[in-house]
Parts: C-alpha cells; sequence; structure tokens
C-alpha cells in the first residue's frame, strides 16, 4: 500500500464537508422555493375562487336585472294605458256640454253625482 500524505486526506476531508454543506444549502434553498411557490399557488388558486365568486355575482346581478327591466317595462305599459284611458276620460268631461246650461253650480253638483255613482259601481 502506498502511503497518502496526511495532507491530501485533510484537503479531501475539507473538500467532501464544504460539498456536504453545500449541498445541504441547495436542498434548503429547495425547500424554502417550494414553500414559496405552494404560498404563491395558494394566493393564485385564491384569486381565482375570488375572481369566480365576482363573475357569478355579476352574472346574478345581470339576470336580475334583465328581469327587472322586463317587469318594469310591463307596469310602463301598463301605467301608459292607464294614462291614455284617464285622459280620454278628461277629455270626454272638458268636452261635455254643461249639465244645467247656465249654471255652473249645478252643472258641476251634476257631474260629481254622475261621477261617485261611476265610483259606486
Amino acid at each position: 500500500m502506498i502511503p497518502v500524505p496526511v495532507y491530501l486526506l485533510a484537503a479531501s476531508v475539507a473538500i467532501n464537508a464544504a460539498l456536504g454543506v453545500a449541498w445541504q444549502r441547495a436542498g434548503n434553498h429547495a425547500r424554502e422555493l417550494q414553500a414559496q411557490i405552494a404560498a404563491v399557488t395558494g394566493e393564485r388558486d385564491h384569486a381565482l375562487q375570488s375572481a369566480q365568486a365576482c363573475s357569478d355575482g355579476v352574472a346574478r346581478l345581470q339576470a336580475l336585472a334583465e328581469r327587472r327591466e322586463r317587469e318594469a317595462a310591463a307596469a310602463r305599459r301598463q301605467a301608459a294605458q292607464a294614462a291614455a284611458e284617464h285622459a280620454r276620460q278628461a277629455d270626454a268631461v272638458l268636452s261635455a256640454p254643461p249639465a244645467v246650461p247656465g249654471d255652473d253650480c249645478a252643472s258641476a253638483r251634476v257631474r260629481v253625482g254622475d261621477w261617485l255613482k261611476g265610483r259606486a259601481r
């Protein structure tokens, strides 16, 4: 067997120790990076869930707005018909000759009486 000088053995031990420390640091760094990746992935997933919840809420609000728009359009049509009928009735009352010619007060009493009879039906 050939004797190996002690300084070569010491250098080999030092190099192996340095490589071991570097290997351990690289492993620690890799674990830290994996932890960061997991954290960022969790944040991304949370952001995606929040965005999806927001989109779902907007879709529900859009559907509600469309339903209310249809209901309001129907109510506006009904109100326009009622207003047209009221305008027709007002025109009929205003264009009618006095019930009692020459006596506006008596004519008003007759019209109010007719109106009350109409409401009683």
